[in-house]
């Protein structure tokens, strides 16, 4: 028997709103194609306000209409953007968010895209240069909802300091190109 326990958060976290990020990603994932298409326009004309949950919706929105290239960018700038804000979070725990994000939407992109290692190198290397040049205009804290110090904190000092932040963009960014170096090099004996 499943049963569905909501717990409301305290302290900062009770003001992190999530709730146009959940609507935004049900009209990317409507079945009706103009609502997909309204919702996909309104994503990329401010992509960098999205939380990253967004990004990884959009990615199989762009799936759904056969454009591959811009599902896996934008799947893979999901990913840079979630990590980053799992690094940022005091709450270690918070990170699983990212890989119940890349469970859920990764299996079409990461199948088109490593058909072909140039294929994943492109899209990798495109996420991570609008990642470097866009601005972070949405409210980090979004991942430390989904941390156990969410159901046992208090729910205050989620971040770390905000003046180690770009020195944690770049490790990201790096660790990022890194593995990808290391999975093309597994996978197909590449760099």
């Amino acid at each position: 028997m499943s049963r569905t326990v909501v717990v409301a958060p305290r302290g900062e976290l009770a003001t992190v709103d999530t709730s146009a990020t959940v609507r935004l990603m049900s009209r990317l994932l409507d079945p009706a194609p103009a609502a997909r298409a309204a919702a996909r326009a309104e994503v990329l004309d401010a992509p960098h306000r999205q939380m990253p949950p967004v990004l990884f919706a959009l990615s199989e929105n762009l799936v759904a209409d056969g454009a591959m290239p811009d599902a896996a960018r934008w799947f893979y700038a999901g990913q840079l953007r979630a990590r980053y804000d799992a690094c940022r979070c005091t709450d270690t725990t918070a990170a699983q968010a990212l890989a119940v994000l890349r469970d859920r939407f990764g299996e079409p992109v990461n199948r088109w895209a490593f058909a072909d290692p140039a294929r994943v190198r492109r899209a990798a290397v495109r996420a991570v240069a609008w990642d470097r040049a866009a601005p972070y205009d949405y409210d980090h804290r979004w991942i430390a909802l989904h941390g156990m110090g969410a159901f046992t904190g208090d729910g205050n000092g989620v971040s770390t300091p905000s003046a180690e932040w770009a020195g944690v963009a770049a490790r990201v960014r790096a660790d990022y190109l890194s593995g990808l170096r290391e999975v093309l090099r597994e996978q197909f004996g590449q760099r």
